[in-house]
């Protein structure tokens, strides 16, 4: 068997795990207290919030549309881009992720995860008193204009009817969290789901990427293990430039002890900022 035929029979494996994902016990493992404790500097929430605020707010990422690709059952990763575009649209393989983020934009009952220490903070991290959480939160609910199904591994990822969502030269910014290294059998279809997430985006526009390094699995749900590319930071260099993007700063945060709390075994987290050729 050749290797693209074995790497899409993984595809195709991926998705048959993923219909396992628990969104609710996703979120407990990954988003509460030790890994979301916002009286730690050392935590990994806050860390990746102070990423993607800097990000933001350094002036050169700007536009209008601001695309999250793969945002799973989580709004974190776009607490400060709402802020500096104007429409937002979030995108998940998985109707279930798609249905928490619904219930959540709409207000509704049942959502698994209180967002309300995520506002505060990323409220705090710009400069305002963390009460201003609820603007923040209505701002978001204002600017997400879709909730839109995605896959990776197509060279369009996007559905063709959500075409009339882009502008003809792409969005000006992609961010996407903890998502190509987990969808992919291998670091080849990591680095080919870069490039087909390339093409939502306009030339010279921003890539905002967080991912795991050193990570071979994670539980999507009890007793659900999912393969992950075990990326290193070289690996993750060497994607985004043959993906076409030219990066601008790499940070890594490694997770202290405490941080390991049995859910995968992930060892580091790296954010890139990266700019479409």
């Amino acid at each position: 068997m050749d290797k693209e035929k074995e790497g899409e029979e993984g595809v195709a494996a991926m998705a048959v795990l993923y219909q396992g994902f628990d969104p609710a016990a996703y979120l407990q493992y990954n988003y509460t207290s030790p890994r979301a404790d916002f009286e730690r500097p050392d935590s990994i929430v806050p860390w990746k919030l102070g990423c993607l605020h800097r990000a933001f707010t350094e002036g050169d990422v700007s536009g209008e549309v601001l695309l999250d690709v793969g945002s799973g059952p989580t709004i974190y990763q776009v607490l400060s881009g709402c802020e500096v575009f104007s429409k937002v649209l979030l995108t998940d393989f998985l109707e279930v992720n798609r249905q928490e983020l619904r219930r959540w934009l709409h207000n509704e009952e049942g959502f698994s995860l209180d967002w309300t220490p995520y506002l505060q903070h990323v409220c705090k991290l710009e400069g305002r008193s963390p009460s201003a959480w609820m603007e923040k939160a209505a701002r978001l609910r204002t600017v997400v204009s879709d909730v839109l199904h995605i896959d990776v591994h197509r060279p369009w990822p996007l559905s063709l009817d959500a075409l009339p969502a882009l502008p003809p030269s792409g969005a000006d910014c992609l961010v996407s969290c903890f998502c190509l290294e987990s969808v992919s059998p291998n670091l080849a279809f990591f680095t080919q789901a870069l490039g087909h997430i390339g093409g939502l985006l306009r030339p010279g526009g921003h890539l905002l990427l967080i991912g795991a390094l050193g990570e071979s699995y994670y539980l999507g749900g009890p007793g659900v293990r999912i393969p992950v590319v075990p990326l290193d930071e070289a690996q993750v260099c060497a994607s985004l430039t043959a993906s076409g993007y030219t990066l601008v700063r790499l940070e890594v945060y490694t997770l202290p002890p405490d941080m390991r709390v049995g859910v995968d075994d992930v060892s580091g987290v790296f954010f890139a900022k990266a700019r479409k050729e």
